[in-house]
């Protein structure tokens, strides 16, 4: 069984679903839209938007013979408070390793650098 939190991250590994992504947080568009700027056919376009459906980073609707996508935020929040938890943890380390650094590199009083004995 694939978790909610796998599928998302596996949806923003691509580059060009992250790019439409990107595209619908300025506003909704149409399956064509989404596609221009892209090298790439409209069932390719297609495929990346079903993934990204999957996902529940978008939603699509339906207008005559157009399609609408919106971009879904549940999942991205979701992604972001997991990844907020390392954020922290890795800016305490950086932290700690800046110390560290500044400790070992200080100038002694013969104007060299002093170094811990390793």
């Amino acid at each position: 069984m694939i978790d909610a939190l796998s599928t998302t991250f596996a949806a923003l590994a691509d580059p060009t679903r992250r790019a439409i992504l990107a595209r619908l947080s300025s506003g909704d568009a149409t399956v064509g839209e989404l596609a221009e700027p892209f090298a790439m056919s409209l069932p390719a376009i297609s495929k990346h938007l079903t993934v990204l459906e999957r996902a529940g980073l978008i939603t699509k609707s339906r207008d005559g013979q157009r399609r609408h996508c919106r971009i879904s935020v549940a999942p991205l929040k979701d992604a972001t408070s997991w990844l907020e938890l390392y954020r922290q943890h890795w800016e305490e380390q950086f932290d700690n390793l800046g110390s560290y650094l500044a400790t070992i590199q200080q100038p002694s009083d013969e104007g060299t650098t002093r170094r811990t004995s390793e």
